[in-house]
């Protein structure tokens, strides 16, 4: 097989703390690096341009992850990529797994890292709610779409750019995931999990406002899940989705 164009993609929102040593791993392992700066105010953009042999897209207010992924997509389709990986640059993924994530998206279109595949040395404690939620949605995900996944919500993945444009993806937040594996399953996409160790760092993360809530984030899940299913019942997402930059480029 010919050698493919990889980009590496992070999405970053309010990372100041993380985004440099993060890129600095990433650039070990991808020639091409992406950096979706999603709105953030902590004084992240400042020190993304002096970040050098990246790409950046900002938003200039802050959308959520999913519309940091779509971005991020687009921009693959958009420079003729053949493979998007996508990390998060809060120090959770380890960036030396790129290469595996690359070589086995050449036999899947969706290559997903699992935090409950296997345990690794060293493996954190998933804080409770978030652990029951993620088998919960899981769970229901396998069942209602014949899947066999084991994470539904990991973030590092690698994407076939050709199997994204099967996909018309429009969920800005936390639970684009969920319609990604809808359509995902919908088109009969190849997809894969491979094992990335479970880590979670000393410090609080929200998922913002009220969706720091459980119960209301499950709702908010099953929202997404139902309306994304039902969206694919009705045959809407079976346009191959050609969406534009978010953000504007800059070197």
């Amino acid at each position: 097989m010919r050698d493919e164009k990889v980009l590496t993609a992070l999405p970053v929102f309010n990372e100041v703390a993380h985004v440099s040593q993060v890129l600095a791993e990433v650039r070990h392992y991808s020639a091409h690096i992406l950096v979706v700066d999603d709105g953030s105010t902590d004084g992240t953009t400042q020190r993304l341009a002096g970040e050098p042999d990246i790409e950046m897209v900002r938003h200039a207010r802050n959308r959520g992850y999913g519309a940091a992924l779509r971005t991020a997509f687009s921009f693959a389709m958009w420079q003729g990529y053949d493979v998007v990986v996508t990390i998060d640059c809060d120090g959770q993924h380890e960036p030396q797994r790129i290469p595996q994530f690359v070589e086995a998206a050449r036999q899947a279109d969706i290559v997903s890292g699992s935090r409950y595949l296997r345990r690794f040395a060293g493996d954190s404690q998933p804080p409770s709610d978030r652990r029951k939620i993620n088998r919960q949605v899981t769970a229901e995900l396998n069942r209602r779409l014949g899947l066999r996944l084991t994470d539904a919500f990991c973030g590092f993945k690698a994407y076939r750019v050709d199997a994204l444009r099967r996909l018309k993806i429009s969920e800005n937040g936390y639970a684009m995931p969920l319609e990604l594996w809808v359509q995902a399953a919908a088109a009969g996409l190849r997809i894969v999990e491979l094992p990335v160790p479970l880590v979670y760092l000393d410090e609080e993360r929200s998922f913002g406002g009220a969706l720091d809530d459980p119960f209301t984030r499950l709702e908010y899940y099953h929202l997404v899940l139902d309306r994304s299913i039902a969206a694919v019942d009705r045959g809407r997402e079976t346009r191959p989705w050609t969406g534009t930059l978010l953000g504007e480029v800059a070197g």
